[in-house]
C-alpha cells in the first residue's frame, strides 16, 4: 500500500493570495500570517503573489481570474465576514465558500479557504492571531499541501 500527501514543503511553488478589503483589521492580520505561514515552509518571497480585492463577495473571482491563468500552483483565498443585525451575513459567507470550492473544484488548482465567518470582531481576531491561532497560516500550509498532493497524483 501506498501513501501519499502532509508534504509541507513550499519551495518553488508559486502562490497567489487574495484578500479581501472589507474588515481589513482582521484580513492584514491573515494576510501577514498566510505570508509568514508560506516563508517559513519554503515559498520563496517572490513567489507570493497579493492582489487586494474589494470585499469577500469579490474573492471568489479573483481566485477564478488566479486559478486560470496558469500562473500558480496554489491559491490563498482570505476575508473576514462577521455577523451583523440583517441576513447579509448569510449571503455573503455562503456564496463566497461556494465560489472557493467552485474554483478549485473546476480549475483543478487548488484554492485554500481562508475566509473567517465569525458572529463577532472578537471572534474574528481571536482567529487572525489571537488565542485560536492564525488561519492564514493555517491556509498556507493547506494550500502548499493540497499542491503537493495535486503534484503527486497527477
Amino acid at each position: 500500500m501506498k501513501e501519499i500527501g502532509a508534504d509541507s514543503d513550499g519551495e518553488g511553488l508559486r502562490v497567489c493570495i487574495v484578500v479581501a478589503q472589507w474588515n481589513a483589521f482582521v484580513t492584514h492580520k491573515l494576510l501577514d500570517g498566510a505570508k509568514s505561514g508560506l516563508g517559513e515552509r519554503g515559498v520563496g518571497a517572490d513567489d507570493i503573489t497579493v492582489a487586494w480585492v474589494p470585499g469577500s463577495f469579490e474573492v471568489p473571482a479573483a481566485t477564478r481570474w488566479a486559478a486560470e491563468s496558469g500562473r500558480f500552483d496554489a491559491v490563498i483565498a482570505i476575508g473576514a465576514v462577521i455577523k451583523g443585525e440583517t441576513d447579509h451575513y448569510e449571503h455573503i459567507a455562503g456564496q463566497a465558500a461556494a465560489g472557493i470550492m467552485e474554483t478549485s473544484q473546476e480549475t483543478g488548482v487548488p484554492v485554500a479557504f481562508g475566509v473567517l465567518t465569525c458572529d463577532t470582531p472578537e471572534q474574528a481576531l481571536d482567529r487572525a492571531g489571537g488565542g485560536q491561532g492564525n488561519k492564514g497560516d493555517e491556509a498556507a500550509e493547506a494550500a502548499i499541501q493540497m499542491a503537493r498532493l495535486r503534484a503527486q497524483l497527477a
